[in-house]
């Protein structure tokens, strides 16, 4: 890109940001968590279809991304290069931002079923586990499809879980599934079933019986802890 086209690029993506509806729903995404257009409408004061046509324009610039789950569509931040120079608006700026603060119940934020995997607290910090320990890679289609590294592969045969079986199975083998709660991702499809069923078999979780709660066993935090680094806060009540 030469200079010039350089400079028109500059231009266009300060122009998007400068907005003032466009910058507050841009910074309410700098805590990491997705939000729907509706969500994004009330932070920026404008209708709902007034925010569409500013989402429109700051996924074309490239600032932002939307994410489509079921009926709902979900935006984040385009990358951490767009959070950086969104931080450093800021500091130049001076002003605070509100942090996102779940109204979820804390048990079941902590940890719950979302149909056939595990959601909540625990499933974000397994995700961001794994790929951490790069197990997970992107997967071949496009979109928030992931895979399995050869590593991450072997490690969760180890474990006991059939890669080849779960592969097989007639649905999406493994996908960013955005947590309700959260707002970040948890692993969703076939894989994501299995982790779940790994989970319950090695006692590491119980199901409740009335709820989609699932309650974490001494030897799950123990567990998850070695393996995949997840943390636990105190609400995620220990069973023996």
């Amino acid at each position: 890109m030469n200079s010039e086209a350089a400079d028109a690029c500059l231009s266009r993506i300060a122009a998007a940001i400068a907005e003032p509806a466009r910058t507050r729903m841009l910074c309410c995404l700098l805590d990491g968590r997705a939000r729907t257009s509706t969500e994004l409408a009330v932070v920026a004061d404008v209708s709902p279809s007034t925010a569409s046509v500013h989402l429109a324009r700051l996924k074309g610039q490239q600032l932002v991304q939307a994410l489509a789950q079921g009926k709902h569509r979900y935006y984040r931040l385009e990358g951490t290069e767009v959070a950086k120079a969104l931080e450093a608006l800021m500091v130049l700026a001076g002003g605070p931002r509100e942090r996102f603060v779940p109204s979820t119940p804390s048990r079941l934020r902590a940890a719950r079923t979302c149909y056939d995997h595990m959601a909540g607290e625990i499933a974000v910090s397994l995700h961001d586990g794994l790929k951490r320990l790069r197990w997970l890679s992107p997967g071949s289609a496009a979109g928030n499809a992931y895979d399995l590294t050869r590593y991450g592969a072997t490690e969760l045969e180890a474990l006991g879980i059939d890669i080849g079986a779960t592969r097989a199975l007639r649905r999406r083998f493994a996908y960013a599934c955005v947590d309700w709660s959260e707002r970040r991702p948890h692993i969703g499809g076939a894989l994501g079933a299995a982790l779940l069923n790994l989970a319950l078999r090695r006692n590491w979780v119980v199901r409740d019986l009335d709820s989609r709660i699932l309650s974490v066993t001494r030897a799950g935090r123990r567990e998850m802890q070695t393996r995949f680094g997840v943390p636990f806060r105190q609400v995620i009540d220990a069973r023996a």
